[in-house]
């Protein structure tokens, strides 16, 4: 038990740090870090699917016994995120940029990414307490899919008028709160009864939704001639790794 804490905490306490991967920026021109940030969005495109697909889905049919049920919880989840996403494009509509210093979604961006990086922490605290094979292939994919974010969320406060040095230190607090949200995940884990196995398919219909509406528009509206076929593998890369790590230890209880 306590091994699952340690290790779940140390998986959060490294996803927290990739958000000081904006440091980066300071080095790359814009145009070579276009380059990379999109190979990185199509690879975080395959992982998201594989986990959600090869891990969370099967898990889930497996542990709830209502498949039906099991079916909802995973519509719930992509719902969820259409939802806040929503939410964010009505409180950005409502309240245009008025010309301060620091643009509002300067602060909306991290109010955005609070959110998501609280749901990774609970994400990785239920996986790692059904198994380290679990718990290790949702920490990579959190990784994968945070440092494409974490750069361009870097950009975004940069462009809203953070300086570098305060950009960094937002951003590194905001990824702190994916900390609180495994120490939720495991308490309640415990307290409550099975309360992590509804928490897999509600993130399976999550990471659905971000991959599929969030980045691969981003890779749609960036393909330039001749890219499509790059592209594509580094999806099938990602797909690729997800599928290796469920066949490295599979685990029903």
């Amino acid at each position: 038990m306590d091994k699952i804490w340690l290790n779940a905490l140390i998986s959060t306490i490294a996803v927290s740090i990739i958000s000081l991967i904006g440091v980066s920026l300071f080095a790359l021109k814009t145009e070579k870090l276009q380059k990379i940030l999109l190979l990185l969005v199509c690879f975080s495109v395959g992982a998201l699917l594989g986990n959600a697909f090869f891990h969370l889905v099967p898990e889930s049919y497996f542990h709830i016994e209502s498949p039906k049920l099991t079916s909802w919880l995973i519509i719930a989840g992509f719902m969820l995120f259409f939802l806040v996403e929503q939410l964010l494009h009505t409180h950005q509509a409502a309240n245009p940029a008025v010309s301060f210093r620091v643009k509002p979604y300067g602060y909306l961006s991290l109010y955005a990414d609070g959110i998501h990086n609280f749901t990774d922490g609970i994400l990785i605290g239920a996986a790692w307490m059904f198994s380290p094979e679990l718990g290790l292939a949702t920490t990579i994919t959190v990784i994968l899919h945070e440092i494409p974010q974490e750069i361009s969320d870097f950009g975004i406060l940069l462009k809203a008028g953070f300086s570098k040095k305060k950009a960094l230190f937002y951003n590194f607090l905001v990824a702190t709160s994916a900390i609180l949200g495994t120490l939720l995940a495991l308490w309640f884990g415990h307290e409550i009864e099975h309360f992590s196995v509804y928490v897999l398919p509600v993130a399976a219909g999550g990471f659905i939704y971000l991959a599929a509406t969030s980045l691969l528009p981003e890779v749609l509206k960036n393909t330039a001639k001749g890219k499509w076929f790059i592209h594509s593998v580094f999806v099938l890369l990602g797909l690729a790794l997800m599928y290796y790590f469920s066949l490295t230890g599979g685990h029903h209880h």
